[in-house]
């Protein structure tokens, strides 16, 4: 059972080229979020990057998994007699 049951492929393949894309964003720095606000203390900002590198991959990797591809290829195994 995964996660992502109950979802088509499109949907999986759709989700599988927006990982892809926030990964590519995150690691050329372009996933920093900053938020400024006003309080009655005065003004706030928070700067956050979303998710990390290692997060990206590992939901790539099940993306592909539930997919049906990137799978690991076989090792060979030489019989000498």
């Amino acid at each position: 059972m995964s996660v992502f049951d109950g979802m088509s492929q499109a949907q999986l393949r759709a989700a599988l080229a927006s990982a892809q894309a926030a990964l590519i964003d995150l690691q050329m720095g372009r996933s920093i979020v900053s938020l400024s606000y006003a309080q009655g203390d005065g003004s706030k900002s928070v700067t956050r990057k979303m998710g990390t590198v290692g997060e990206c991959t590992a939901l790539i990797l099940q993306l592909q998994r539930a997919l049906g591809i990137g799978r690991p290829r076989r090792s060979i195994g030489f019989v000498f007699r």
